[in-house]
């Protein structure tokens, strides 16, 4: 952009335009978006990547939860990254890909869902909400055929049909409604299995928090690349409900209540199993 001899603000800051803030970047300053950037030659060098995020529908609501766990090939790059934001006060975006693409993909996102209130007076509608992130996925598609893809789970509040609501996107900004319940990342096909199992209608929040957190200790269990509860730095899942009243955050007290409930059952379970492999083996197992 450029600056004004007199130190005024440029003219594109003052000039009437768009409700869209992606729209405006585009038209004024386009490298500045992250699709928009020339890409060097040769092959992208390893970066930290983000993995499973879950989603799960409750009466009045929605929540979506994210494991703590950035992974760089075999290597552990961060053990408390935050992959569940709130896109606005009725929604939030959950991130699976490349996180350094996708940590700026949601600011951008914030900033969209933002601009547009500030210029239209209003909040945008879900699923125009939904609309904008798959346009945006759509710009990325350049970084993504180099292998920095970003893949994000959105879910809010609808306030017209006051029922929580889950979409989910493929690289190319292809939109998807998910019923119920949905998951991305690498462990999302065991997250999946165990959301099938533990998800029924009527489900309140507390009982939706507890089978999202319950999916994500499934998926650590068979995906490396998925990161547990740590109970002993106690690192917690980033969980969060939105319904009626707006966005919560789950606090980490509760969170700890919840991961050693379903912990405490998973231990009684498995020495009763291993219990009865006892006799096959030998000795004790325990």
């Amino acid at each position: 952009m450029t600056d004004e001899p007199s130190g005024r603000l440029p003219r594109s800051f003052t000039t009437p335009g768009t409700s869209s803030f992606v729209d405006f970047l585009a038209s004024h300053s386009p490298s500045m978006l992250p699709g928009g950037r020339p890409l060097p030659q040769g092959d992208v060098p390893a970066s930290p990547r983000a993995t499973t995020i879950v989603a799960a529908t409750f009466e009045g609501g929605v929540v979506m939860a994210g494991d703590r766990r950035a992974t760089m090939g075999s290597m552990i790059a961060n053990r408390e990254i935050e992959k569940v934001f709130a896109a606005d006060e009725y929604s939030a975006v959950g991130i699976a890909g490349s996180a350094g693409i996708a940590l700026e993909l949601v600011r951008l996102f914030q900033l969209e869902l933002e601009h547009y209130e500030k210029i239209e007076g209003t909040l945008l509608s879900l699923d125009g909400k939904a609309n904008r992130l798959s346009t945006m996925i759509r710009g990325n598609l350049a970084l993504a055929m180099q292998g920095l893809a970003v893949v994000p789970l959105f879910a809010g509040y609808d306030l017209a049909a006051q029922v929580g609501r889950i979409f989910s996107y493929d690289v190319t900004g292809g939109r998807y409604e998910e019923l119920e319940h949905h998951s991305v990342g690498s462990g999302s096909v065991f997250a999946r299995g165990a959301l099938k199992k533990l998800w029924h209608p009527g489900l309140d929040a507390a009982g939706a928090v507890r089978v999202v957190v319950e999916s994500l200790v499934d998926a650590a269990d068979d995906d490396s690349a998925t990161g547990g509860p740590d109970t002993v730095r106690k690192i917690w899942p980033v969980v969060a409900t939105i319904d009626r009243d707006g966005f919560r955050k789950v606090p980490d007290a509760e969170l700890e209540e919840t991961v050693d409930a379903i912990l405490a059952a998973r231990t009684e379970q498995s020495r009763i199993a291993r219990a009865s492999h006892a006799p096959r083996h030998g000795g004790d197992l325990l």
